[in-house]
């Protein structure tokens, strides 16, 4: 039995979300941000009451890692690292693109079972932060800041039907123009899309280490990619 809390701030979304058992019994979402500054520190305060209050202790913290928002990262991972230190609780990291992924695998039956799923992040003009994963989330492609053309996913395109979603999808359109490229619309990493993810992370105990971890996005792309949400 377990019962997370769950913290999304990649992007200019700002979301809250409390699960027990693999199901969702709160959530909070701002979609007009980015105010996470103002939003967020309410919206864990009134989850964690909800926990108390309905005697649910929070077992983990899982929050959205990246890539995304310098800003809206560090603000997240900074509130779990608080909440984690405050209760004594392990923390979980879930990368963004794969939060992405979640709503795209439960509500999208029709999706062929050799499709490719491509979430995408806007990192401005025309490039993304993307990866490329089956559908059992084995990535096939890692994560990687892309400049997007016509040929930049013709390898993955030209032997799968290959799904792209996410803020950083619409600008592609006109781009991705192959016959098996297909996009999904209203995609975004929200903290109630984190829990199948999460419930994963806390079984096989992969936890992170609260002193020291910080967001994939500043660790792998701040040093040689776009400083696109600084």
């Amino acid at each position: 039995m377990s019962c997370i809390l769950h913290i999304e701030t990649s992007t200019s979304i700002c979301s809250v979300a409390v699960s027990e058992d693999g199901q969702n019994i709160f959530t909070k979402e701002d979609l007009n941000g980015p105010s996470h500054a103002v939003s967020l520190g309410v919206f864990v305060d009134e989850a964690l009451s909800f926990a108390d209050n309905h005697a649910m202790p929070i077992n983990a913290v899982a929050v959205s890692c990246g890539p995304g928002s310098y800003t809206g990262l560090r603000i997240g991972i900074s509130m779990a690292k608080g909440v984690c230190y405050g209760r004594d609780l392990p923390l979980i990291a879930i990368p963004t693109l794969k939060v992405q992924c979640v709503p795209v695998l439960l509500y999208h039956e029709e999706l062929p079972e050799d499709a490719l799923l491509c979430p995408m992040i806007d990192a401005r003009r025309m490039e993304v932060y993307a990866a490329i994963y089956d559908r059992a989330l084995k990535p096939i492609r890692d994560i990687a800041a892309d400049i997007v053309d016509e040929n930049i996913y013709k390898p993955f395109l030209d032997e799968h039907l290959v799904y792209f979603f996410g803020d950083g999808a619409n600008k592609c359109k006109g781009k991705i123009t192959h016959p098996n490229a297909y996009f999904i619309d209203d995609i975004h990493p929200l903290a109630k899309m984190m829990f199948p993810l999460a419930e994963k992370a806390m079984a096989e105990k992969d936890f992170k280490d609260v002193a020291y971890f910080e967001p994939f996005y500043l660790k792998e792309f701040v040093a040689s990619k776009p400083k696109k949400l600084l």
